[in-house]
């Protein structure tokens, strides 16, 4: 797999970039970044994935979450894959901000004209790793992942469904049930199809009481979010932490949005959280 270097800049002693390839399981071309932290080449370091929420592409928490300068400081690598293929020119793409382009909740669709391309699931937890691993100096084997809304959607699926691929979790505002909010109900009604039975498995809250994740995780919630009752549902994801005794840290903060001021004001905690847990 090759990779194109669309830019790279020197950024608290390290690099950060941001790359195109031919993904073959999108059948498009895919962008990501990567922030390599300062002595990666003399000695590999664990990549820690994070995941945007709807609408945001693969430069949107390089740019706007403070994160990398400490991802300097504990030496990790950071990868941050684009939301969904693009260009794709499928029927209702691009109708609305919550499904399709830039909304891939993070699933391998089923239902046509979804199913050949919007495999965001399979890119992000084989594919990608791949091409950063043969690319990058990256640690195979010491990977770790969290994302946002969306994508502290994506994270939470993608790591209890493969405790054996990564080592820590974390999540801010994360859309913790799914199957039964209007986010979700949109998404896999469309990329999955009407079969509800199928749903559960892209649900982190039903997830967790079949197959709790070996380590604790960290969720962080505002608690001034406009989505927090419609759309989140943290409650959802406590509930099924206690019943599978899932290790669960769900930290509610007081006057906190949806928004990245919020990543920002947390971002230090969740690095560190995988630092420890990746042995960086």
């Amino acid at each position: 797999m090759s990779l194109t270097v669309r830019s790279e800049q020197a950024c608290f002693g390290g690099t950060i970039g941001f790359y195109g390839h031919a993904s073959q399981e999108t059948g498009t071309e895919m962008k990501f970044s990567v922030f390599v932290p300062p002595g990666a080449a003399a000695r590999p370091r664990p990549a820690l994935y994070f995941l945007a929420g709807l609408t945001c592409t693969e430069e949107t928490f390089m740019i706007k979450a403070g994160a990398l300068r400490h991802a300097a400081e504990h030496g990790l690598v950071l990868v941050a894959p684009d939301t969904s293929p693009r260009g794709l020119g499928l029927p209702g793409e691009e109708d609305s901000w919550d499904f399709g382009t830039g909304a891939g909740f993070y699933l391998d669709a089923e239902a046509e004209p979804w199913r050949p391309h919007y495999r965001m699931y399979s890119y992000v937890t084989r594919e990608l790793p791949a091409l950063i691993e043969a690319s990058f100096p990256v640690e195979a084997g010491r990977r770790g992942v969290f994302g946002h809304s969306m994508g502290g959607h994506g994270a939470l699926v993608i790591a209890l469904r493969n405790p054996q691929a990564y080592r820590s979790i974390s999540a801010f505002a994360p859309i913790c049930n799914p199957v039964a909010v209007p986010w979700g109900e949109k998404a896999f009604g469309n990329y999955l199809g009407p079969d509800r039975k199928g749903w559960a498995a892209w649900d982190a809250s039903l997830l967790m009481r079949e197959r709790p994740f070996p380590d604790s995780i960290l969720v962080d919630q505002g608690l001034k979010d406009q989505f927090l009752d419609g759309q989140l549902r943290p409650e959802a994801l406590e509930s099924a932490a206690a019943a599978a005794g899932q290790k669960l840290l769900l930290r509610r903060h007081e006057g906190y949005d949806h928004s990245y001021w919020f990543i920002q004001s947390f971002v230090a905690d969740h690095i560190a959280w995988h630092a420890e847990r990746l042995g960086a």
